[in-house]
């Protein structure tokens, strides 16, 4: 066997494999000799088949499998050994009316070249970099909504203005029968505030669904109907008053400390909100690195300029999928995947020359990491080794978890990178600014 390259271009190459019988020859004799053995051909005794009648039967069919076989295995280990960095798999190239009969055999094959490419992590532009943080009115917030929560009910007897008022909504027409507790606070439409404002437990009154909320997710809880269904909503609904209830907030006492926290965790209101803050920003920090390796993957993109070798993928993904795609719908399938192929020999890149290459070892701690944190929601804060390993090996046997961690720990991986060389510019902002900043 002879395997030559003849490159076309930097993104484009040939491979031509020369194979001669004796190449392949004895493993097609020694197949067809177990054929034999066990045919069963009318008018013969089993093993006694004449060769010539199995060849006739079977020997191209196990010629071009055997063949089909040792270019695979050798073209294979030709592009390792040469260190080709191939983009999608060598294309053979049609050859009509082949002579599968003669002694020496020539197939050539398309290869696609990964481009050459430099990536900086320093643009001109420095990159946002969100550090989001509690401020005062985030902190008060949360305050007040713990002190309303395990605060306590002081029946009224009739209906103010910051009140709680449970009962129950009913439209006989568009099957709504729901009891509920509406917080008047939350309510927007002025005529439904002044319409049950004085009432006692036992009125009625009539509401519109319209505009009934601030928020209008709460309209479907409240009425006892789908999302769907609430969307647009537009009819009366009456309302039976059963209970009037006055919440009273929670006095802050080491006894409520103890249960938000833990013991002896925080003792004043002042830690208390100095808790709420790094809690706050801890979670924050999870949407500030996302945003962080969406913008830097984005920019890397942008600013990293190669060719690929396009026409040769187009055919590539014309040919080798499930169906055979035509040209139009190979383009297309192209043209959305170009994007992503980019960022993935840039990703490659990076991984390589700051050597971020996964090892089964910190597969495996992150994989007990994710597990520990997993068994402390439950609970189980000290979980021994043993039973870490255990149920590691159980995760890391299932190969899509290892993929799904593997993809997950070289992120991570990336984003200390980005942190650490990446062109950053530190940006301060608060939660709701973020929110109106990045998603609009």
């Amino acid at each position: 066997m002879n395997i030559t390259k003849e490159q076309i271009d930097p993104l484009n190459a040939v491979l031509k494999v020369e194979l001669s019988r004796e190449d392949y020859q004895d493993k097609v004799d020694n197949i067809l000799k177990d054929y034999r053995k066990n045919a069963n051909i009318p008018g013969f005794r089993k093993g006694q088949v004449p060769m010539g009648l199995i060849k006739k039967q079977y020997g191209k069919a196990v010629l071009v499998d055997e063949v089909n076989k040792l270019l695979q295995d050798n073209l294979n280990n030709y592009l390792t050994e040469e260190k080709l960095d191939v983009l999608g798999n060598p294309l053979p190239k049609q050859q009509d009316n082949f002579n599968w009969e003669a002694d020496d055999l020539a197939f050539e094959f398309e290869l696609g070249l990964a481009p050459d490419f430099e990536v900086s992590l320093s643009p001109k532009k420095g990159i946002p970099h969100y550090k989001i943080v509690a401020d005062k009115k985030m902190i008060d917030d949360q305050v007040d909504r713990i002190r309303k929560q395990y605060g306590k009910l002081v029946s009224q007897d009739a209906v103010g203005a910051e009140n709680e008022v449970s009962g129950t909504f009913f439209n006989e027409a568009a099957e709504i029968d729901h009891k509920t507790t509406l917080e008047l606070d939350k309510l927007k439409s002025k005529k439904a505030l002044s319409a049950l404002k004085g009432k006692k437990a036992g009125d009625t009154v009539t509401l519109k669904t319209k505009g009934l909320f601030k928020e209008d997710f709460l309209l479907p809880s409240s009425l006892g109907i789908s999302r769907e269904k609430a969307e647009n909503l537009d009819v009366e609904v009456d309302f039976t008053i059963a209970e009037i209830n006055k919440r009273e907030p929670a006095v802050l006492t080491q006894e409520l400390f103890d249960k938000l926290f833990g013991p002896d965790a925080v003792h004043s209101e002042k830690e208390m909100r100095t808790k709420i803050k790094e809690d706050s920003e801890a979670q924050f920090q999870q949407q500030s690195d996302q945003k962080l390796l969406n913008d830097v993957t984005e920019k890397l993109i942008e600013t990293t300029k190669f060719d690929l070798p396009s026409e040769f993928l187009q055919k590539w993904m014309q040919n080798t999928g499930e169906k055979i795609l035509s040209e139009e719908e190979a383009r297309d399938e192209f043209e959305k995947s170009e994007k992503g192929l980019r960022y993935q020999l840039i990703e490659g890149k990076l991984i390589k020359e700051h050597g971020l290459e996964l090892q089964f070892e910190e597969l495996r701690d992150f994989a007990k990491g994710f597990i520990k944190s997993q068994m402390a929601q439950y609970g189980q804060t000290e979980p021994k080794e043993e039973d870490l390993d255990a149920i590691a090996a159980r995760v890391l046997s299932n190969q899509d978890e290892v993929r799904r961690l593997s993809e997950q720990l070289m992120s991570k991986k990336l984003l200390e990178l980005y942190k650490e060389k990446a062109h950053l510019k530190t940006k301060e902002v608060t939660y709701d600014d973020f929110v109106k900043e990045v998603y609009g």
